[in-house]
């Protein structure tokens, strides 16, 4: 059987984003065929360069997400044969068939005598290391408080307990006003308590830098942008970092594990010279957030939403225990009192909408849009609310169950 020497990057990322999209309802048999038909003349170019051997009458092409094929990392399966190679080209024949069950994948070419049953669960990496490849997140934007009294001055002004968190360890946190409305949901990094990195995923960092600062009075505290260092991301799971644990340091690379088993993914911020933005990556990531139930709010949002109505409890986000912050009495009464009426709900949007746009129920409001991303929403709905359907600017809107896993 002849062996070819090439690298392999299929349309992985069109497959994916089927399935973020589709969510976890059964569409991985859909999605595999979908990214078969339409990935040669898509968004990955390179799909085929000098790269490692492969045998040509058995292309098995799994995604590094074990035990599991029906979550966003879908795994793909493509089988390629003898009559595959012409001319010193290889051309990929669709005349290949496959079956997935819940424990492994049986591929063969109907030309071809060649059939494997792969195990999902011990499955053999050949992609090439470019699949994984990091990427910089354009909307991102790297705040430091640094000083003597950084973690005493964070603990004071967020809603997370910083003291509390060991340094080399990162925790979601907000900064809310006094009535306990949301200004801004964000990654707290202690490196140490000297040193804190905030990782804000929806700009105007410097304007709330300026907020900030108003606060700092006689503490021994330094608040600046680092715009000397730059945040990459990848749909992967890290090599090192796990749960809200860092790995690394910045000298070289702090990475951060922002995934779970269903979607894994990772952060790393250093200070490389920047590489090429890719706004659908960006976009996609996006996307992602709004699975995981993180809130995106734009300007139009914010201080419009409580901690507990934008689902921040599922991430750890705030602390009723520690002592006094900005909102925290608001963040404690809603807590211990159970007046919570209202929650995160992800919505699959027939069209995309804009933040601020009602959600409807037999012709009423039921709740608002609070962040979009494609044609994925975060809504703020009654908990209590029938199974009706619902409908966003006179389009139907689909609920879709929302990821775990990104509580730290």
């Amino acid at each position: 059987m002849p062996v070819a020497r090439c690298r392999i990057e299929v349309a992985i990322w069109i497959c994916q984003r089927y399935t973020w999209r589709c969510g976890e309802r059964g569409r991985s048999r859909v999605a595999i065929r979908w990214a078969r038909c339409l990935g040669w003349a898509a968004q990955l170019p390179r799909w085929l360069n000098a790269g490692s051997k492969i045998d040509a009458a058995s292309v098995f092409l799994p995604i590094t997400v074990p035990h599991r094929i029906k979550s966003a990392a879908a795994t793909v399966f493509l089988l390629l044969s003898r009559h595959a190679f012409g001319r010193g080209r290889l051309r990929v024949q669709r005349s290949f068939r496959f079956s997935v069950g819940s424990g492994g994948c049986l591929a063969y070419h109907q030309d071809s005598r060649n059939a494997q049953i792969l195990d999902l669960t011990h499955v053999p990496d050949n992609l090439s290391p470019d699949i994984d490849a990091y990427r910089p997140l354009a909307d991102r934007q790297l705040l430091a408080i640094s000083g003597p009294d950084a973690a005493v001055f964070a603990q004071a002004q967020f809603s997370s307990d910083v003291v509390a968190l060991a340094d080399g360890h990162w925790q979601w946190s907000a900064w809310l006003t006094a009535k306990g409305r949301t200004i801004a949901v964000f990654q707290l990094i202690r490196i140490t308590s000297d040193d804190l990195l905030l990782i804000f995923a929806d700009g105007d960092a410097d304007e709330i830098a300026s907020q900030l600062q108003r606060f700092v009075f006689r503490r021994k505290v330094k608040i600046g942008l680092r715009d000397d260092l730059q945040l990459q991301a990848a749909f992967t799971a890290p090599k090192t970092a796990s749960g809200a644990v860092l790995a690394g340091s910045l000298a070289g690379f702090l990475e951060l594990d922002v995934g779970s088993g269903d979607l894994p993914r990772t952060m790393r911020i250093a200070a490389d010279a920047p590489n090429q933005v890719d706004a659908g990556f960006t976009a996609t990531w996006r996307q992602a957030d709004l699975r995981f139930g993180v809130p995106r709010l734009d300007a139009s949002q914010r201080e419009q939403w409580t901690p507990q109505q934008l689902g921040l409890d599922r991430l750890n986000g705030y602390s009723v225990k520690k002592g006094c912050y900005p909102g925290q009495e608001i963040v404690a009464r809603t807590h211990f009192l159970g007046k919570a009426k209202r929650a995160l709900q992800l919505l699959q949007l027939a069209a995309g909408a804009a933040p601020g746009v009602a959600v409807e129920q037999n012709g009423s409001t039921l709740g608002t849009v609070a962040c979009v991303a494609g044609e994925l929403a975060l809504a703020v709905l009654p908990l209590e609310a029938s199974d009706a359907p619902l409908s966003v600017a006179g389009q139907p809107a689909q609920r879709l169950p929302l990821l775990e896993g990104l509580a730290r």
